[in-house]
């Protein structure tokens, strides 16, 4: 499994917009390889960070004694990556997560790990939110 993050400068929103990102899923691979390929060489527009977590890794969090589910593995891979981009010194102010379950209680909980940055948790962030978008591209990329 992969998760991934983009961040850009706020003033910058709309070209990550024209760069023409979309939902991965919807897009081709070579055209996911073509605006990968825009992503990794546009390092004053987007930065770009993937955690990938290995099937065995996943296996033993499962196997855990106390109760570790997918969703709490993904918040918490989530939550490490968010943690990763602002120890690495970005000027973090805006996030924007698509959900694993309830998007209410997903966005509460980071806005009270991060109660800095404004959370924008939703359904289908990956194909709301152009940044969500870059991520889920990084991520879809990566894991091949």
């Amino acid at each position: 499994m992969v998760y991934g993050t983009c961040f850009c400068p706020v003033s910058k929103s709309e070209e990550v917009k024209q760069t023409g990102v979309a939902d991965s899923k919807v897009l081709s691979e070579e055209r996911r390889e073509e605006l990968f390929t825009a992503i990794d060489s546009s390092p004053r527009l987007l930065g770009w960070k993937v955690e990938i977590l290995s099937p065995s890794h996943i296996s033993n969090c499962m196997l855990r004694r106390t109760k570790y589910n997918l969703n709490a593995l993904s918040h918490d891979t989530a939550i490490g990556l968010i943690r990763k981009v602002l120890a690495d010194g970005v000027n973090l102010t805006q996030v924007y997560v698509d959900t694993v379950g309830d998007p209410g209680k997903y966005q509460a909980k980071l806005t009270g790990l991060f109660p800095q940055l404004s959370v924008t948790v939703a359904k289908k962030a990956d194909s709301l939110y152009p940044i969500v978008s870059a991520a889920s591209i990084c991520a879809k990329v990566r894991r091949i």
